[in-house]
C-alpha cells in the first residue's frame, strides 16, 4: 500500500511513479535520512519511503530488550535534531524523558519515541509498505542515470536511492554444536527458552553483545558453564576531554560495569575465556552443547544491476551515481584522535554523518 500525506492509495495504481528520492528502510538510519532530506528543503511529495512494516526496523523488532551503549542524552539529541521530526510538539510523556541523560538505558525506552517520529514522517512523504527486491539503472534524456525500484506489486523510478537496509548477525557455522541465534540470545523473553541448566555454552566474541549474552547465560539462565572464545581483549570506552577513546568498539554503561566487576576482577568459576584459535576450538568445543556467535553483522542484500556485493565509499556513503548507503550496513569510517579508524555505528552517529553527507548528495544530483 502507498500512503501520501495520510491518504491511502493502492500501490498498483502507482506503477511507474517517479520520485526524486527513494529511501529503503525505516529503521533509525532511514528515519534520519528522511528527516535530513526534508530539513534540507526536499519536497516531501518527491520522496518515497519503502519498508514492509514501519515499526523502527530491527531496532524495534529484534533489539528492544538489549541494554544500550548509547547515553540517554544522545538519544534525546537524535529525536530533537530534525525539525521535520516535530518532536518539540510531541504530547507523549515517554519513559526516556524521565531518565538521567548521562546514563544508558534499555533500547525499548527509545522504540516508542522513534515510532512516534515515524508516524510524523509518514504524513510528509509517500510511504510504500512493501519489500523492495531489486534496483536497476538506466539512462534517461534528462538524467545520466535513473533507478528502477522493483517492489512486490509495482515498479517505481527515482533519480536517487538511499539504502538503509540494516544488517544480519554473522554465523561461524562450526560443526558439531547447535547454534542459538544472537537475536534469540539477546531477547529477554526468548533466551530462557533456548538454554537448559545442564548446557555448556560457547559464546564467540568480546563485544557489547557478547558480554550481554554471557551475563544473561550466567545470571538469568543459570547454565552449567560458558566458554568464551575471543580474538581481541575486552575494550572499554574511555571518556576523555572532548572525545571518547574506543567509542565504537569499547563497552559502555552497565555492560562495562558488569564486565569490570565480574570478568576483570572476580571471574566466575563457570566462565572460561580462551583465544579463538583452531586449536582451542578442537579442545573446548566438544564439551559445548550450544553456541552463540556474537561476531558482528553482515549487510542485508539487495540486487543492484544484478550485483549482490555492494562496495561503498565509507567517507560519504556513495555506492554509485545517485545511489547511497547509510546505517549499520554502510557505516561511516572515521579516524579518532589516536589515528585509529573505526566504523561509527549508533543513532546519533548516523544522524551526525547524514548532516555531513546529505548536502554532498544533493549537490551531486545527476
Amino acid at each position: 500500500m502507498l500512503y501520501l500525506s495520510g491518504i491511502m492509495k493502492e500501490s498498483t495504481q502507482q506503477h511507474g511513479a517517479q520520485f526524486e528520492w527513494v529511501v529503503i528502510g525505516a529503521g533509525p538510519a532511514g528515519m534520519a535520512t528522511i528527516g535530513r532530506l526534508l530539513d534540507a528543503g526536499v519536497n516531501g511529495k518527491s520522496i518515497a519511503w519503502i519498508d514492509p512494516h514501519f515499526t523502527v526496523g530491527d531496532f524495534g523488532a529484534k533489539w528492544h530488550s538489549v541494554s544500550s551503549n548509547t547515553r540517554v542524552g544522545l538519544f534525546e539529541k537524535f529525536l530533537n535534531e530534525c525539525k521535520s521530526f516535530h518532536y518539540d510538539k510531541c504530547p507523549m510523556k515517554f519513559a526516556l524523558h524521565e531518565m538521567d541523560p548521562l546514563k544508558t538505558c534499555e533500547l525499548s525506552c527509545m522504540v516508542a519515541p522513534l515510532k512516534w517520529v515515524t508516524d510524523q514522517l509518514r504524513e510528509q512523504v509517500a510511504c510504500i509498505q512493501e519489500h523492495a527486491s531489486a534496483l536497476n539503472s538506466h539512462k534517461s534524456l534528462a538524467h545520466a542515470r535513473v533507478w528502477d525500484v522493483a517492489l512486490e506489486s509495482s515498479l517505481i523510478t527515482s533519480h536517487n536511492v538511499v539504502l538503509a537496509l540494516g544488517s544480519q548477525p554473522k554465523s561461524l557455522n562450526l560443526p558439531g554444536v547447535k547454534e542459538v541465534s544472537v537475536t534469540d540470545a539477546l531477547n529477554a523473553q526468548r533466551i530462557s527458552q533456548c538454554f537448559l541448566p545442564s548446557d555448556t555454552v560457547a559464546v564467540f566474541g568480546a563485544s557489547h553483545s557478547a558480554i550481554l549474552i554471557i551475563r544473561c547465560l550466567l545470571e538469568r539462565c543459570g547454565v552449567k558453564r560458558v566458554v568464551n572464545f575471543y580474538r581481541n581483549p575486552i575494550r572499554y570506552a574511555e571518556y576523555l576531554d572532548g572525545w571518547i577513546r574506543h567509542d565504537d568498539t569499547g563497552l559502555k554503561g552497565t555492560t562495562a560495569q558488569w564486565s569490570r566487576e565480574n570478568i576483570d576482577v572476580n571471574c566466575p568459576e563457570n566462565l572460561h575465556r580462551v583465544l579463538s584459535t583452531p586449536e582451542n576450538h578442537a579442545k573446548h568445543l566438544p564439551e559445548c552443547t550450544k553456541a552463540v556467535y556474537a561476531v558482528g553483522f553482515t549487510p542485508r542484500l539487495l540486487s543492484v544491476d544484478g550485483q549482490m556485493d555492494l562496495q561503498y565509499n565509507p567517507e560519504n556513503g556513495v555506492i554509485a551515481p545517485g545511489l547511497f548507503g547509510v546505517g549499520i550496513a554502510f557505516p561511516e569510517a572515521r579516524a579518532n584522535r589516536d589515528g585509529v579508524v573505526e566504523l561509527r555505528v549508533g543513532l546519533w552517529k548516523f544522524m551526525e554523518y547524514l548532516g555531513d553527507v546529505v548536502p554532498l548528495w544533493l549537490a551531486q544530483r545527476v
